[in-house]
């Protein structure tokens, strides 16, 4: 079968791997954003896509606007491809193109649709502390994420997971499902399902208040935007920007699901608990510094742990390092995040 495969992140990179690495596929040609530049020399980079696809000797195409690439097009069509892959590319495609190969446009959706259709499924289903997500396969239409579903695998979604662990179960598990679509699409075994747009949920682009937290919400709500939007929610302490990277929620609730290291807090809780309803504490207040884990802030239902945090300007560390190099001090008050 011959495939053009379309994508951009690491995210796509298992499913361009394992494309390759199958007797039954042939990818043709490789379609990739613009190269970017990054970090603090300001260098173009490839994306991780392109990387594995010049390693293999693909061609590889970077349109600016591929839906007003003429010589894309006609490169595009000269190929006679059988089926397009598109997994996290960052473009629309134009009907033209989703009306060229043979078997259609399979694209590989990081939710279970049509729960999150948009560019970010992965974050927003954290977001909103969902229990179980999973790549759907679908023929590409002209809508964003409206086409016919054909596959679905669905994994559970841990207490810790952030949108960096649960990326890189949903790329293997897309990887998988994709191979297996593009198999069953070839023999006719399997049937398209329109779907319910009555039941869709959106998925958004990330927007920079996103990041801002709010410490009169929830403990819960406010680890689960933590996790979703890892790692760039951010605090103000001190009239400077804290990236808060990973907190932990307290309470015997929680208790069996912390790291090992963290569950001796279970036994400080009572203590804790009462020490509590006895003040009237505010929302963003460090309440106890826990020895060799962390601060322990104060929210507007619950407790969080701060377990990794970055100041401005300086690298990741941990809560305790933090803590103890910012001489931080019971009471002190963590501001919520805006812009600096």
């Amino acid at each position: 079968m011959r495939v053009v495969f379309f994508g951009t992140p690491q995210f796509a990179v298992p499913s361009l791997e394992q494309l390759l690495n199958h007797p039954e596929f042939e990818v043709v040609a490789v379609i990739s954003q613009p190269d970017k530049r990054r970090g603090r020399g300001n260098q173009l980079t490839a994306s991780p896509v392109k990387t594995v696809a010049l390693a293999h000797q693909l061609p590889v195409w970077q349109p600016q606007r591929i839906k007003k690439d003429p010589e894309t097009l006609e490169q595009l069509a000269a190929l006679q491809a059988d089926a397009f892959v598109v997994v996290a590319y960052g473009q629309i495609l134009s009907q033209r193109m989703l009306d060229m190969p043979r078997l259609g446009c399979v694209n590989g959706h990081g939710s279970i649709l049509p729960r999150y259709r948009g560019a970010a499924p992965i974050q927003w289903c954290l977001y909103h502390g969902e229990a179980e997500t999973g790549i759907t396969t679908m023929l590409m239409d002209a809508g964003m994420d409206t086409g016919p579903m054909l596959l679905k695998a669905t994994t559970p979604i841990g207490l810790l997971d952030t949108a960096q662990t649960l990326a890189t179960q949903l790329a293997k598990l897309s990887a998988d499902l994709l191979v297996e679509t593009l198999l069953k699409l070839e023999r006719q075994e399997v049937e398209p399902t329109p779907q319910d747009a009555e039941a869709a949920t959106y998925a958004p682009l990330i927007q920079k208040q996103d990041y801002w937290l709010d410490w009169s919400r929830s403990a819960i709500a406010l680890h689960n935007q933590i996790r979703g939007f890892f790692p760039n929610c951010v605090a103000n302490f001190r009239d400077t920007v804290l990236k808060i990277e990973s907190t932990l929620l307290l309470g015997p609730a929680y208790w069996d699901l912390l790291p090992t290291e963290f569950r001796t807090l279970a036994a400080d809780w009572p203590e804790l608990s009462a020490q509590l309803s006895a003040q009237q504490l505010s929302p963003g207040s460090v309440v106890q510094i826990a020895k060799g884990l962390g601060p322990i802030v104060q929210t507007g239902d619950g407790l969080l742990l701060l377990r990794d945090v970055k100041l401005a300007g300086k690298r990741s560390q941990s809560g305790w390092d933090f803590a103890n190099g910012a001489r931080l001090e019971v009471g002190e008050v963590l501001g919520n995040g805006q812009e600096f």
